[in-house]
Formats: structure tokens, C-alpha cells, sequence
């Protein structure tokens, strides 16, 4: 039971925040502004550190031709991936060895972004941000199948977790190229 819990959501605290989450989805208690599908021109992910979830959705979305940007809501400048996440990004096919770490207060907003959280408080903390808080924000979890309100931090958890949570961090960001064509390059 504990290699399962680990490997799928990374610790017990992420099982129950996955389970709160989705009480949290609620219309009326999120913090989730939708956009206008049309009006979507770049995704940007955002995550903690801007080192693993965030940064390997940028790759993967970058991969299939979309606009894509990435920040962490508390991180340093120029750092590389996390190491481990490196390792799971090239074993499913989207390698990030030159992703750079991009800091909330230096991203530079455009007009028809798309910021897609991995948490809930992740939306939180950019509703409160002046700079961004305008832009239409989502969870990228709201587009995996299933969804998954809660991508949990893979971040020095088991590297089978690291694996589990990038595949589904993939399969938001080819989810979401689909249901916002306008943010494909060309």
C-alpha cells in the first residue's frame, strides 16, 4: 500500500490534497478565472519552483507547437531543472536540459496569456499578484483525464512519483493544445 501511495501521489499529505482539491474546484470557492477560448494565445505554467511541473510543461508544450512560458511563485533566478525531473522529462520523450528558472516578479505578461496553476493555492497567489492579476487562470490537473484539481509536487519524492506526475502534467498540456488552437505557433 505505501509503494502505491508514494508512487501515485507522491506522499499521503498529496492523496488528501488531491481529495480537498476537489472540493475546492467548486465554482464558488475557486480561485479560477476561465478565459475566452478564442482570446488564448500562450499558456504559461506555473508552479512553486519553476523545476519540475511547470517547467516540463513548457517543454512538452513548446514540443507540440505552442506558445509557452513557465515561472515559479518562489524561486530564484536561472536555475536549471531539477535533476531528477531532467532524468523522467528525456525518458518521456520532452528533455528540458535548457529550461531556466523564471522568477513571478520578472515574468512579463502578453495579452491573451493563459496562467495554468498546479494547485489551488497556486491561483490564489496569482489572483494577489497586481501584475497578473487580470489574466484568466486555470488548473492544468482540470485537463488531464481524469482530472486532477492537485498535480502534487514531485519535488525530492520517489522518482517513480516524479514520473507519475510528469506523464500527467503531458497529458493536460496536450489537452489543453487542443481546446486552445489559437495558442499554436504559426
Amino acid at each position: 500500500m505505501s509503494n502505491q501511495l508514494t508512487r501515485n501521489f507522491g506522499t499521503s499529505r498529496g492523496l488528501v490534497r488531491l481529495g480537498l482539491s476537489y472540493i475546492e474546484a467548486v465554482p464558488l470557492w475557486s480561485a479560477a478565472v476561465r478565459p475566452v477560448p478564442y482570446e488564448v494565445r500562450r499558456l504559461v505554467f506555473v508552479c512553486h519552483g519553476n523545476i519540475c511541473r511547470s517547467a516540463f510543461a513548457e517543454g512538452v508544450a513548446r514540443d507540440l507547437g505552442i506558445r509557452a512560458s513557465s515561472f515559479g511563485l518562489s524561486t530564484s533566478k536561472g536555475k536549471p531543472a531539477h535533476e531528477p525531473a531532467r532524468a523522467a522529462a528525456a525518458k518521456l520523450g520532452h528533455p528540458i536540459e535548457a529550461h531556466l528558472t523564471t522568477r513571478a516578479q520578472d515574468f512579463v505578461p502578453q495579452p491573451g496569456d493563459y496562467l495554468l496553476g498546479m494547485e489551488h493555492r497556486h491561483l490564489r497567489k496569482l489572483a494577489a499578484l497586481e501584475h497578473l492579476a487580470h489574466l484568466p487562470r486555470g488548473l492544468l490537473g482540470s485537463y488531464t483525464s481524469p482530472p486532477m484539481p492537485h498535480l502534487h509536487d514531485p519535488y525530492r519524492l520517489d522518482p517513480a512519483f516524479m514520473e507519475v506526475c510528469l506523464r500527467r502534467v503531458g497529458s493536460g498540456v496536450i489537452h489543453l493544445a487542443q481546446a486552445y488552437p489559437g495558442a499554436r505557433l504559426g
